[in-house]
């Protein structure tokens, strides 16, 4: 039998890397992060317990890789759903759906979520890895769709902005409604309420109340 090519063991690995990720996913959202471990997510991937240290150096670095995966995909999914953003409004189509779908997972699967913000906060702050980047170029591509002059400075703006409405979804004790907060972020880049992924009942800003965020106007 012949060895194996180099672009089959990569592919092998590339796998093997998946479904350690995916199955960090599904175990920390249906458990929390305490209840999970390594060896429960080796199990769950169907792998040894050591291609996991061999991966990741520890279970928070491999929870945010797993949850900037998630991340990417559903913003990849989210942009190339039909119809697909086409036209002179393409680009604010694309921003839009952009902050529904990361708005999305902060209420969809908020303890996976609020674990990972959790993560991010503490002095680990972000796992520089393939996932994170690839989120961060999907981001910074839809930045430049939508028409920014300056990405490099509006990218960071949008993922801090993003990233203070997960939190504000998730806090405890005093959570803001995610359609209260997808209309400031609309608002801030003058994004139509229609655009993207609307809830069946829009939370539009209430009549007399100041906005919760500045609104500086369009990048």
């Amino acid at each position: 039998m012949s060895p194996r090519s180099a672009s089959v063991n990569e592919e092998l690995r590339r796998r093997s890397r998946e479904r350690l990720l995916q199955a960090t996913v599904e175990l920390v959202d249906e458990r929390g992060y305490e209840a999970t471990t390594l060896g429960d997510i080796a199990d769950r991937a169907g792998s040894a317990r050591g291609l996991v240290s061999y991966y990741f150096p520890g279970k928070r670095q491999l929870l945010q890789s797993a949850v900037h995966r998630l991340m990417h995909l559903t913003l990849a999914e989210a942009l190339e759903r039909e119809p697909r953003p086409a036209g002179p409004d393409a680009g604010r189509e694309a921003l839009a759906r952009a902050i529904d779908a990361i708005l999305g997972l902060a209420r969809d699967r908020p303890t996976l979520m609020r674990t990972h913000m959790a993560g991010i906060l503490q002095h680990e702050g972000f796992v520089q890895c393939d996932e994170q980047q690839r989120l961060a170029g999907l981001l910074r591509d839809t930045v430049v769709r939508y028409g920014s002059r300056d990405p490099d400075t509006d990218y960071p703006l949008l993922r801090a902005l993003l990233m203070g409405a997960v939190v504000a979804v998730l806090l405890p004790g005093a959570p803001m409604p995610s359609a209260r907060l997808r209309a400031e972020l609309f608002a801030r880049y003058g994004l139509d309420w229609e655009l993207g992924f609307p809830p069946e009942a829009p939370g539009r800003e209430p009549s007399g109340q100041d906005p919760l965020l500045p609104l500086p106007g369009p990048l």
